[in-house]
């Protein structure tokens, strides 16, 4: 009872992962129409998109990410 009242307020923290899936025929996730592969978090079954060049999950595509700043600011 007192996960449910925690994840209802905190959710998922996806910190566990099936394998990537890729399809190659058929019906597509809406998580694989991103890169064609997806992952399944093994805690609550969202489908997230995976890109297997950078191997890691990547945010879908109007979704915002926090990215840090590559570049470095200097005081004048």
């Amino acid at each position: 009872m007192f996960s449910r009242v925690f994840e209802s307020f905190f959710g998922c923290w996806h910190s566990r992962y099936s394998f990537p899936i890729t399809l190659k025929r058929g019906r597509h996730s809406a998580a694989a129409l991103v890169t064609g592969t997806y992952v399944v978090c093994l805690d609550c079954g969202k489908e997230l998109p995976y890109d297997w060049k950078q191997m890691k999950i990547v945010a879908p595509e109007g979704e915002r990410v926090a990215v840090p700043s590559l570049a470095t600011k200097e005081v004048a």
